[in-house]
Order: C-alpha cells, then structure tokens, then sequence
C-alpha cells in the first residue's frame, strides 16, 4: 500500500484511461462507518462463536452489544482507536484498539481489541495489513487474546506472535479460555 501523505489515510489507486480510481484504503473510522462497523462486527462474531449453532444466549448478547450506539460511543472515547479498511466504498475489516488497556504490565503494550475480516475475503492479506497499520500508526508492541479455538491462533503465529499467557472468562454458563499474545518487534 502506499501512503498519501496524509497522517490518517493509506491507499492505493490505479490510473485507467486518465482516470485515477481510488481502489483501497486504510483510514480511521468516522461516524458515517457505523452500520458497517456493527453489522462486520456482528457477522463476524457469530461465525466464530456460534459453531454448533444460533443459541438465545449468544444472538442476545451480540444484537444488544455490536450496535451503531456501541461504536458510537467507542469513537467518542479516547482511549480507542478504529482503522478500518475499505476497498470501493465497502468496509472489508478493521483493527480496534484500546490503549488504556494492559495485560500483565504495560511493557507488553496497549491491547488490539478487535482485528476482524468480514469472511469472505479472509486469505487475502487485509489482516495483515490492519496489523502493520496499527503497528506504524501507534507502534510496537501490542498484545491481543483470541478464543482457543479459532482459527485466527495460526494466523498470530504464522506472524510471529508470541504466546504470553491465557485468559478466561464466563459466558452463557461456559469457561471461554482464550490465547494471549504479544506482538513481534516488527511486522
């Protein structure tokens, strides 16, 4: 990607026929990104927690919790941060991060709260291309935690995270063990 010399927007474009066509783009979020934010939010929640299927517990808390207000109120909030990444006016995925919040110490740095990829175009490099972004834009490192058993753990991996710990809490009467990483010295 290249950058345009603006300190918040990345983008590549392509010139046809004269015609320069902005293809994609790192930005931060803005208000107008809401719906988006919630709706890729909620797409992606679900896939990956509801695996043996829709149960009440988890539908309740995604359609109270992921809304347009949710990410409303996180843009207002200074501690968070939210890159998204947009390729012809869609939003594809984003990076939150928050950076009030540590895990152990604060040598391990601020906590990437959320990287999500909308499904479909997962394999593509959009995740880490979010990473590098937040590593330029609020350096290294950073840690993040992610369910034990979701597939994103070999990605983190595969990009040199570096596995620091664990992390669990209760959810709909079930023990959610989680996987903690630390970002590596560069991405």
């Amino acid at each position: 990607m290249c950058h345009n010399g603006r300190s918040s927007r990345w983008c590549c474009s392509v010139q046809v026929d004269k015609v320069s066509v902005n293809i994609e783009m790192i930005r931060h979020a803005n208000i107008h990104d809401v719906a988006s934010l919630a709706a890729l939010t909620l797409q992606v929640w679900l896939n990956t927690y509801t695996v043996d299927g829709m149960r009440k517990a988890y539908a309740d808390f995604a359609i109270e919790q992921f809304t347009k207000a949710h990410f409303e109120e996180l843009l207002a909030n200074k501690a968070y941060k939210i890159l998204v990444y947009e390729r012809a006016g869609a939003l594809l995925g984003f990076a939150m991060i928050n950076t009030a919040s540590f895990f152990g110490d604060p040598s391990r740095g601020y906590e990437l709260e959320k990287l999500y990829v909308h499904n479909y175009f997962h394999g593509q490099g959009i995740g880490k291309v979010l990473l590098q972004a937040v590593a330029q834009h609020y350096g290294l490192p950073f840690w993040l935690y992610t369910w034990t058993e979701n597939s994103s753990n070999m990605f983190y991996q595969r990009l040199g995270f570096k596995h620091v710990g664990e992390f669990s809490f209760e959810f709909a009467g079930h023990t959610i063990l989680n996987h903690v990483y630390v970002s590596p010295a560069y991405l």
